[in-house]
């Protein structure tokens, strides 16, 4: 076990809190601005037409045409971590877990999928 000989000074431990407290509106207003973000990106994939939950490879590939890319199978090592394969479009990425649509994203820059080939 450790033991502190010292204390913070309390004119320290003040500056610190002054400090925080100084911080906390800037980190209120990014915080703000991404829920913007994300609140914004929600919607335009509700208005967009993505391929829905439980559709199967067959139905997207005839209803929205070949992928630009058709990314390499992660998972399927065991019932826990089930087969998951991804197909890029020029506007989304579609998610399947085996061959049923799960998740269907807009393929921006303000997410993380921007360039999913690198991910993998």
């Amino acid at each position: 076990m450790v033991k502190f000989t010292h204390t913070l000074p309390a004119a320290a431990a003040l500056a610190v809190m002054v400090g925080f407290t100084c911080m906390q509106p800037a980190v209120a207003a990014q915080s703000k601005r991404g829920d913007s973000l994300l609140i914004k990106r929600v919607q335009e994939e509700k208005a967009m037409n993505l391929p829905k939950r439980g559709m199967t490879m067959a139905q997207v590939e005839r209803h929205y045409g070949a992928p630009v890319r058709k990314l390499a199978p992660r998972g399927g090592d065991t019932k826990l971590h089930p087969l998951i394969n991804r197909w890029e479009y020029s506007k989304f990425i579609v998610y399947f877990e085996h061959s049923h649509v799960i998740h269907s994203v807009l393929n921006t820059p303000a997410g993380n999928n921007t360039h999913p080939a690198r991910a993998s």
